[in-house]
């Protein structure tokens, strides 16, 4: 029995769409990160873009466990002497909460070519509206236990 390798011509692309509202960051994440790589399909290989595109709508209510909304810092360098700048999630969330999304899952993706691509599929936006309703985007349930038990 060969083994097959998905071409990328060959690759049907869907459109998911997702809402964040009241739903753990770090489960949104590890779940976007898998549809962005593709490992949802039975066609998944690991050096071509088999994923899908997602939408993801109300970052701004984005859930954080614990006390990671006041624990939890992101850091970024301006490019000037002593420019380093700091910001916890609480002041994430209120200033771009769509970087917060974005952020953690660019890091659950290793940083090569092929995932900085992935992720330009990633769309993020604070509110509830999108300007993607022309690719008829279908609702992605992030309970996997909910989504085995419907297939």
């Amino acid at each position: 029995m060969a083994t097959r390798s998905a071409k990328p011509g060959e690759i049907e692309r869907k459109w998911w769409i997702i809402d964040a509202k009241d739903v753990v960051l770090g489960r949104l994440a590890t779940r976007v990160a898998m549809v962005l790589r593709g490992k949802h399909k039975a066609a998944y290989t690991p050096h071509v873009d088999t994923g899908d595109f997602v939408v993801v709508v109300n970052a701004d209510k984005i859930r954080l466990t614990g006390n990671k909304l006041n624990d939890k810092t992101y850091n970024w360098y301006s490019g000037y002497v002593g420019g380093i700048k700091e910001a916890n999630a609480r002041q994430m969330l209120e200033r771009r909460p769509e970087e917060v999304i974005h952020l953690a899952v660019k890091r659950m993706m290793n940083d090569t070519p092929l995932h900085r691509k992935l992720m330009t599929k990633l769309k993020v936006y604070a509110g509830p509206d999108h300007p993607h309703q022309i690719q008829n985007p279908q609702k992605l349930n992030l309970d996997a236990k909910k989504q085995h038990a419907a297939a």
